[in-house]
């Protein structure tokens, strides 16, 4: 009855990958054990009394208010230290982007507009590409007043639709000199069963057909103004997926939670092909997973939604969920690595299926017949 039941054991696999009980995430962050870790919630949240055998209720009350000073500062210590660690790395680098032109899909809310609004801080002219019009003018406007960067401008684009896409990339071709990076950020998820505007499941047609379009009609522009990155926001989900080329529009079967993998699945081949045929152009691509994020990308589920809410201490904001890409986007160290794959700004795991040559070059030449293009 509720599909997006099967999202659950995701989240909470990935919620105590972060804190390092489950070696599911291997980001090179699971430091704390399961003893290590229960041993820190103890020692910060039990006060010392407690250690001796008797409850809360048998504890004398000179006792009890003489150790909740303690208690209080311990499960305040607890509380930080936890959340600085669900958090993730930061992107330490400097760099600054004053000259440089950016676009990025799908900026004008969640992890999309904080990696906007970090780009904007360090001076490039960001070109918020997005549907909602309304929502993205919004999002600039407070861009700005922010960062005081005037520099911050929103361009229609529906990646649901090709003809869209073509009409944003000829005229920024048109506009536009230069193209130093671009960032595939917008996504759909957990939708229930629709199609594009060309006949697209909506999850395959968004998150992987669409940028694959976009990517193709502004590499040139690209390779003219290297080095240029390309940054695709992948996730996680990618791990309990497989590309099924007999249904890839899963009119045969569909599962909400198996298309959303489907899809990212075929952003990171999509990334590791990419990669091998941009070997000698100074145009880098990587992929990234930016946690377990609350924004309202979860909009289409509302047990998902309601679980979130729950579980919002465990759970990225927007701007924390931003930093893997920022940092795929402007780190120093990066300028010659592509192909690779990062969580927590750092190097990841790829399950097998996402880094299968076959698989990616096959899903390559079919995207490229589904759309209607030539790629070599």
């Amino acid at each position: 009855m509720y599909p997006e039941l099967q999202f659950f054991p995701l989240i909470i696999h990935a919620t105590f990958a972060r804190l390092g009980t489950f070696p599911l995430l291997k980001e090179g962050r699971g430091k704390i054990g399961v003893k290590q870790f229960c041993l820190l919630f103890v020692t910060c949240i039990a006060p010392s009394s407690l250690s001796n055998g008797p409850t809360t209720s048998n504890i004398p009350e000179k006792t009890f208010l003489l150790n909740l000073p303690l208690w209080i500062s311990n499960g305040f210590f607890f509380y930080f230290s936890s959340r600085k660690y669900i958090a993730g790395a930061v992107c330490k680098s400097t760099a600054k982007l004053n000259g440089k032109v950016v676009v990025i899909t799908g900026g004008n809310t969640g992890i999309g507009k904080e990696t906007a609004k970090d780009l904007a801080q360090r001076g490039a002219r960001v070109i918020i590409a997005c549907r909602d019009m309304t929502k993205g003018e919004t999002a600039a406007s407070e861009i700005r007043t922010q960062t005081g960067n005037q520099q911050v401008i929103v361009k229609k684009l529906d990646l649901a639709d090709t003809k869209s896409i073509r009409v944003f990339a000829e005229n920024f071709l048109k506009e536009e000199k230069e193209l130093h990076i671009l960032i595939n950020n917008a996504g759909v998820m957990l939708c229930p069963y629709s199609k594009t505007a060309d006949d697209f499941e909506m999850h395959f047609g968004v998150n992987h057909l669409g940028h694959f379009l976009l990517t193709f009609l502004l590499l040139e522009h690209l390779k003219k103004s290297v080095p240029a990155r390309i940054v695709i926001v992948s996730s996680l989900a990618h791990m309990g997926s497989r590309i099924n080329f007999s249904d890839l529009q899963n009119e045969k079967f569909y599962n909400r939670n198996l298309a959303y993998g489907h899809s990212k699945l075929a952003n990171l081949l999509f990334t590791q092909e990419l990669a091998r045929r941009l070997q000698g152009t100074v145009v880098t691509v990587n992929a990234l997973h930016p946690g377990i994020v609350y924004t309202d990308l979860i909009r289409h589920s509302i047990l998902l939604k309601l679980a979130c809410k729950m579980c919002t201490f465990f759970l990225k904001t927007p701007q924390e969920g931003a930093r893997t890409s920022v940092y795929c986007a402007v780190a120093e160290e990066l300028e010659s690595v592509s192909g690779k794959y990062f969580v927590n700004c750092q190097p990841a795991y790829i399950a097998p299926q996402g880094r299968n040559e076959a698989t990616a070059r096959k899903l390559w030449s079919v995207s490229c017949e589904l759309l209607g293009i030539q790629w070599d």
